[in-house]
């Protein structure tokens, strides 16, 4: 039988070289692997010549980056027969059209893990910039003199609680940062029993106890229907009075006009954002001018470490993935069989 060329194809939105390093170097499966690059800013023609044709598309997950002509939805599922595989280059999937894929037989990786170290030690610095208001503090520096330190005095975070909506890869590791801090660590998770969550570092409860028990509520879970404006008026005001507001999952999780007024009206002391609606988010928005918020552009697992290991896991799941076995990050794991089925008569 003659071997079928395997073909992966990617936009030229920035990725670390080990994606491309570990198609080339992998023994095997990668003789057979052809990669191939198209502009998202280029000919069009060019873009959709390649997906044609390809096996396995690995896609940006900066929903914001990647214009939605190239989101993985029915629509280019519909254009691309041969796909087998569509390929997230981070944890997040909100370019992939999940439901639409397991329709069409084909498989979608993510990479969860491969940032969490980053992720959660973005967080704990959040924590630590609105807690002890170093941005506040940063920014008075700049304009003026003259004001007494304490003008600007902040809180230790050690002996406060930290509630934690969610505990998988990211959350776990922040459980370990905080309690390193003093903190006492609480979560909730739907998809972790009591034990697990106990075992990964919290002590488990129930949403609207973490609400009402956390002097900072973190998000780590994802971005889908049960989850989007799951923070809104109503979730704010059932946090304690002068808690903080964390977050590194998602956009769209937390309503950001209702954050606004729980601000504004006092009864959150702070709020520490790396996710926004729109990102970068415009710079009139009014989280933007609040001394009390520490903004960031969605860069919690934007490192060196980070994108290099990402980049790395994302090529040896594909690897594995085309030479049959089934990848550790399948995020429909229900469409396995007609996977398999299809990668059978695509790829001999």
């Amino acid at each position: 039988m003659s071997l079928v060329q395997k073909r992966v194809v990617r936009s030229d939105l920035w990725i670390a070289p080990a994606f491309d390093e570990v198609l080339a170097g992998a023994p095997g499966v990668s003789l057979g692997v052809s990669l191939a690059v198209f502009p998202v800013a280029g000919d069009p023609s060019l873009a959709w010549d390649l997906l044609a044709g390809a096996h396995v598309y690995h896609i940006s997950a900066a929903k914001d980056e990647l214009p939605q002509t190239y989101f993985a939805r029915a629509e280019l599922l519909a254009r691309c027969p041969n796909l087998l595989c569509v390929s997230a280059g981070g944890a997040g999937y909100d370019t992939v059209d999940v439901a639409a894929c397991t329709a069409a037989g084909v498989a979608v990786v993510n990479q969860a893990g491969g940032n969490a170290a980053s992720v959660a030690e973005h967080t704990l610095a959040l924590m630590l910039g609105v807690s002890r208001r170093m941005v506040e503090g940063d920014r008075r520096m700049r304009r003026e003199t003259g004001y007494a330190r304490e003008d600007v005095m902040g809180h230790e975070i050690r002996g406060h609680t930290v509630g934690l909506v969610g505990m998988g890869h990211i959350g776990r590791r922040v459980a370990a940062l905080a309690r390193a801090f003093g903190m006492d660590v609480i979560a909730t998770d739907p998809f972790l029993s009591a034990d697990e969550i106990e075992q990964r570092g919290a002590r488990p409860v129930s949403f609207d106890a973490l609400l009402a028990q956390s002097d900072f509520v973190s998000l780590h879970c994802p971005r889908d229907k049960t989850t989007l404006k799951m923070m809104n008026a109503d979730t704010f005001a059932r946090m304690k009075k002068g808690a903080i507001f964390i977050t590194t999952a998602r956009g769209g999780i937390h309503d950001e006009a209702a954050l606004v007024q729980a601000l504004q009206s006092g009864h959150l002391a702070g709020a520490g954002i790396d996710v926004w609606d729109q990102e970068p988010p415009p710079l009139a928005h009014p989280l933007l001018a609040m001394d009390n918020v520490f903004a960031t552009f969605h860069v919690a697992g934007v490192t060196h470490e980070a994108r290099r290991n990402v980049a790395s896991i994302s090529a040896e799941q594909i690897v594995g993935l085309l030479a049959g076995e089934r990848p550790p990050r399948l995020i429909n794991p229900e469409v396995w069989p007609a996977f398999q089925k299809r990668r059978a008569r695509i790829l001999g």
